[in-house]
């Protein structure tokens, strides 16, 4: 790799590029954002409250750039991104939004429509609160109750009273621009100088390396020098590791640099969408346009966690309860996997293998997932089942794919999570329903046949025999909601 910086990264914290040199510095290129925060003497509204993204109190805003010189503004979860993560970011906490006169002290509009409202609480969950709706007001200039519930479905209250909470929400439209507005110039600058000497990152300390490159060329020459690296992009899979199970992997090639895998792309008959773009952007770019990511969106973690988790890295962990791959299954989509002089495409339902294994070679990086678009006449629909709705792995889940020829079916496709070691097809489900009537009978029928097709386990979620009777139901649901439409 060239044009290296070795151990040391900028972002701009507090109006003033500031720079960490791991070396000297003492610190780990995987100590989160949320542990360096609590080591500095004037960022302590920061709070650890479950280390795990459950929860939001440690939520704070990344700020960057755009192609027009805009502040693009995110809320993400501290504890879950490591510090290389915001090279060439503004960091915002929640120190930074009031202003000072003297001893006089101004409230940033957010916070005086949180006080305004009686929405502060005991305080230990307030910080977090105060940084989604201050992305809120940031992102949006009117927005819906719906907007500003999804906003605020990653912060946990336990004083509970979450209705002032979303009272100071649905103000935000009122509110005039704020400090950072005036000086967003100003911090464009400071990030173009960090940006101007634009470089990979080479990060080495005793017990760890850190690399950040910014072309693939350069992964697959790290991949060739460290064949065991560990890869990140959004990193929310491996910081819980991390912080959960005390593993501190040896080698680390981040991917979140790399524009290239951040492309969403649109043609006549599919979608192209870069392995490492987020989940909220994936969000955005397929709105409306294929309704049954919106169904799943709605129900996918949090809006901070969405802005750091990206689709390579939800498929390429394979797991059992993944929301997005039942969804893909029925989709049909593609993973397109590439390596220094070569590429492939496997169908996501070939790419995964076994309990948390893929084809994905050693020497491979997953590049993009690749969606068809569906005909007119097919209706793609999916469902989860978990103790909550928002902020909650799946019990089980489904991706359904379903065409009909004069009320007979044509084509049918039921993925399901959650009922085995892997995503995996109703195959003799989905055989006796084929070219038979979409009836009622038919589907009850099918039904039982469902129950027996699988053997799930009994875990902390469910039981073996609640999986096996909501399998059942949510087809049921599917030929209901098909029937009402």
């Amino acid at each position: 790799m060239s044009g290296i910086s070795n151990n040391s990264m900028q972002f701009v914290l507090d109006n003033k590029i500031t720079t960490v040199d791991f070396k000297n510095q003492n610190l780990k290129p995987t100590t989160t954002v949320l542990n360096y925060l609590r080591s500095l003497p004037d960022h302590k509204g920061v709070k650890e409250g479950c280390a795990e993204g459950d929860c939001g109190a440690c939520t704070v805003v990344i700020a960057e750039p755009d192609e027009n010189n805009d502040l693009k503004y995110k809320a993400v979860n501290s504890c879950l991104i490591f510090l290389p993560m915001i090279h060439g970011k503004q960091l915002i906490t929640v120190e930074n939004l009031a202003t000072r006169n003297g001893y006089e002290v101004n409230l940033h509009p957010v916070q005086q429509a949180l006080v305004e409202a009686n929405g502060s609480q005991c305080g230990y969950c307030t910080p977090g609160i105060v940084m989604s709706l201050f992305a809120l007001y940031k992102n949006y200039k009117n927005p819906s109750k719906d907007i500003i519930e999804d906003a605020l479905a990653g912060n946990l209250c336990r004083c509970t009273g979450y209705q002032p909470i979303l009272n100071a929400g649905l103000t935000l439209s009122s509110l005039g621009n704020d400090h950072f507005a005036k000086k967003k110039n100003e911090t464009v600058e400071l990030l173009k100088k960090i940006q101007h000497n634009n470089h990979s990152l080479a990060i080495e300390t005793e017990k760890q390396k850190y690399f950040q490159p910014l072309s693939t060329e350069e992964v697959f020459e790290l991949k060739n020098n460290y064949p065991e690296a560990v890869i990140i992009n959004g990193s929310t899979d491996i910081a819980l590791k991390q912080t959960k199970k005390f593993e501190f992997p040896e080698n680390i090639i981040d991917l979140s640099r790399i524009s290239e895998l951040k492309t969403f792309r649109e043609n006549n008959n599919e979608f192209i969408i870069g392995s490492g773009l987020s989940l909220e952007e994936i969000k955005s770019g397929l709105k409306k346009k294929l309704p049954a990511f919106d169904q799943m969106f709605n129900v996918f973690a949090s809006k901070q966690i969405r802005n750091l988790a990206t689709i390579g890295g939800n498929i390429g962990t394979a797991s059992p309860i993944s929301d997005t791959i039942p969804l893909l299954f029925a989709y049909k989509a593609k993973v397109k996997l590439l390596k220094s002089k070569s590429e492939r495409e496997l169908l996501i339902e070939d790419f995964i293998t076994g309990y948390r294994q893929t084809q994905l070679l050693p020497d491979e990086i997953i590049h993009s997932v690749i969606i068809p678009k569906p005909e007119k006449d097919t209706i793609i629909k999916f469902y989860k089942v978990s103790k909550r709705k928002d902020l909650d792995i799946s019990t089980l889940s489904g991706g359904f794919r379903l065409t009909l020829q004069n009320q007979f079916v044509k084509e049918i496709l039921l993925a399901f999570g959650g009922m085995a070691e892997i995503t995996k097809r109703a195959t003799k489900t989905e055989k006796f329903l084929l070219n038979k009537s979409w009836s009622r009978e038919n589907i009850k029928k099918a039904g039982e046949i469902l129950k027996n097709e699988f053997k799930p386990i009994s875990d902390a979620r469910s039981g073996k025999k609640f999986r096996k009777i909501a399998a059942g139901n949510l087809l049921l649901k599917f030929y209901s909601k098909i029937k009402t439409e």
